[in-house]
């Protein structure tokens, strides 16, 4: 049986002050994702959410548990080498640098030649010139040549609604240091977690953003 594209495993991590005997905040999680698909990340600023993905492409280290990619430790791979296994664009698509715990050449070679894992961390989706369409089109592709594709999005308008329901396969929730899991965009926008904290968004659940991409969302990608 193959190993799952990616594991967390019993992944924890802890932030507390210097002098503080009780952590301020933990952050848990304990999932796996065996095959491509795309997964809508939602949840309130400070929940975890960017930690969670730093942790994911290795640069962040965790107080406990490991990340498993493709069943590879992320942690133990050379920092160099840590994108061709997950990688973590954040915002405007840079992405972050590692942090060096040991010297490189203690640690291993990573497995695959090209990031199986992509997290894509508060993308900004313009709503005037299609690129909308485009990075739809990437996500797809992406799912399709095999990949695991995370979208967190922290929603102000209906219309990022409309694209984590347009896109995602599954969903996950990240709040007050829990991540919980929605097999659909019917689930998570039914949780009153959810909604209470997508608040003045939740009720406009938007028709769909179909009416603004007629001629994109059809279209195959071009990258």
């Amino acid at each position: 049986m193959s190993a799952p594209i990616l594991a967390l495993d019993g992944l924890a991590k802890e932030y507390r002050g210097l002098l503080a005997r009780e952590p301020s905040f933990t952050l848990r999680v304990d999932r796996r994702f065996d095959g491509p698909e795309i997964i809508g990340v939602m949840g309130p600023n400070g929940a975890g959410k960017t930690t969670l993905f730093e942790m994911i492409a290795g640069s962040n280290t965790p107080s406990a548990g490991r990340v498993l990619v493709s069943g590879q430790d992320i942690h133990q791979v050379r920092p160099r080498e840590r994108d061709r296994l997950a990688i973590h664009y954040h915002q405007s698509y840079q992405v972050r640098r590692f942090r060096r715990t040991r010297p490189a050449f203690l640690q291993q070679r990573a497995r695959s030649a090209y990031p199986l894992v992509h997290l894509f961390d508060e993308p900004q989706f313009n709503t005037q010139d299609g690129y909308i369409g485009f990075m739809l089109d990437f996500f797809r592709r992406l799912k399709a040549e095999g990949h695991l594709v995370f979208v967190c999005l922290h929603p102000t308008a209906s219309f990022q609604l409309d694209i984590l329901n347009e896109i995602c396969d599954r969903f996950l929730f990240v709040s007050a240091g829990q991540v919980q899991a929605h097999d659909d965009f019917a689930g998570i926008v039914s949780s009153p977690d959810v909604r209470h904290y997508l608040g003045d968004v939740a009720p406009a659940l938007a028709p769909s953003i179909e009416s603004d991409l007629p001629s994109l969302r059809n279209r195959p990608a071009t990258i």
